[in-house]
């Protein structure tokens, strides 16, 4: 036989044994390899062996987790041959957790993947409007959450609209709807609030809350949105997204509209306080008005103008004296600067004696004989008058006071 021809033997044996092709094995995940064609590769071993493992897309598509390595899973499946390898595999046709439900990892993981995300951050939550004039509801026409979320608005505050967007909240199809409701209500202007939820049920009865889908579409919300998704104790991935979480839908209808008796009660307060503070000012503005009446700038006027007038008197006649005072002693300080500068003129030296030296072509004053020669015309004034001169003869030598008395 060629290697060909025993390997087709081997793998017909294979395929034709009854319990080879109906296996659940129990085992640890290794190895695991998520191909870009979308088939999964894989070990499965326990302490003493291993088995190749392959789960093609067609069959892994509607995995709700993630396989990972360490994983403990149970595979159901056949055994067959690998010819080009040789090699016998477990072509794996479903895959469960063992011990946790699959269900349960597909939460946690898609949980984790969307935190670190950012989607459940709180500074992407928006608040709540105090008044909302229209809420929308996401959620079954015929379920009993529509009807416990009407009773509770309608109860709470008569004034309030409601819009419903009909959706599937259960089955396969449910994720797809409830992502279309909130694109509808999304492109209502006048809906302030959205409502998003059903009543209890299983895991798999909330799944299409746990979607990712669902998640991102909450999250794009530019109304805010309210999760109201079964039981108190129930989670979902969209109560992690939604701008407010309510423990039921009813608790979800008390969140979004305000209790009315209270509010017309806080009014009333508001009004009650805002009345009592207005007749106190009033009160206090009298008392001041009164206060005011009763001075005597009020009741005698006129002697109050005599009084101003008589002061306005007292200080222009201050401004008077104060003014000559001034003025005088400016004149004296003039008269003091003027007796300096005429003790300094050269006119009150003329008239002392002395005289003023010149020549008569350079107009320019002389202090030196060395600046003279014979014959130059000299001009000299004196107190009363000017003499020309021309010079006949020049003699030097120092002058002292006794040639002036000679």
């Amino acid at each position: 036989m060629t290697v060909t021809e025993l390997t087709k033997y081997i793998k017909r044996r294979l395929e034709t044994d009854d319990l080879l092709n109906n296996l659940l094995i129990t085992g640890e995940i290794s190895n695991f390899h998520h191909h870009s064609s979308g088939h999964m590769y894989f070990t499965l071993k326990d302490d003493n062996s291993r088995l190749k493992s392959v789960m093609f897309r067609s069959a892994n598509q509607n995995l709700k987790f993630q396989p990972e390595d360490g994983m403990e899973v149970i595979a159901s499946g056949y055994v067959s041959l690998y010819e080009s390898r040789g090699q016998y595999q477990l072509y794996v046709q479903d895959l469960q957790p063992e011990g946790i439900g699959a269900l349960h990892i597909a939460f946690e993981q898609l949980k984790e993947e969307l935190q670190k995300k950012g989607l459940f951050a709180v500074e992407h939550k928006q608040e709540l409007p105090q008044f909302p004039q229209k809420v929308g509801v996401i959620t079954s026409p015929t379920g009993a959450a529509i009807r416990d979320i009407l009773s509770v608005i309608q109860r709470r505050f008569r004034g309030v609209s409601v819009l419903v967007a009909p959706a599937t909240v259960q089955g396969d199809k449910a994720a797809s709807t409830l992502v279309g409701a909130l694109e509808i209500l999304n492109q209502q202007s006048d809906v302030d609030v959205i409502i998003i939820g059903r009543g209890g049920g299983s895991i798999e009865d909330l799944w299409p809350f746990n979607e990712e889908e669902v998640a991102r579409a909450i999250f794009s919300s530019q109304t805010p949105v309210v999760s109201a998704v079964g039981h108190e104790t129930d989670y979902t991935i969209s109560d992690f997204v939604a701008d407010v979480r309510a423990p039921t839908p009813s608790a979800a209808g008390e969140l979004v509209v305000s209790n009315q008796k209270e509010v017309n009660r806080y009014v009333k307060g508001l009004t009650d306080s805002l009345v009592q503070n207005i007749e106190q000012k009033l009160s206090d503005c009298r008392n001041q008005l009164v206060n005011l009446m009763e001075r005597r700038v009020f009741l005698q006027p006129k002697r109050q103008l005599k009084d101003r007038k008589q002061r306005i008197d007292e200080l222009e006649e201050r401004l008077i004296n104060l003014m000559e005072r001034r003025l005088n002693l400016a004149q004296e300080r003039l008269q003091s600067k003027a007796g300096k500068l005429d003790t300094l003129s050269p006119l009150n030296i003329l008239s002392r004696g002395y005289s003023y030296c010149r020549k008569r072509d350079k107009k320019e004053s002389l202090s030196s004989v060395s600046e003279i020669k014979p014959g130059d015309k000299l001009e000299i004034f004196l107190s009363d008058g000017k003499l020309e001169i021309e010079v006949m003869n020049i003699k030097k030598g120092k002058v002292n006071i006794d040639q002036f008395t000679k």
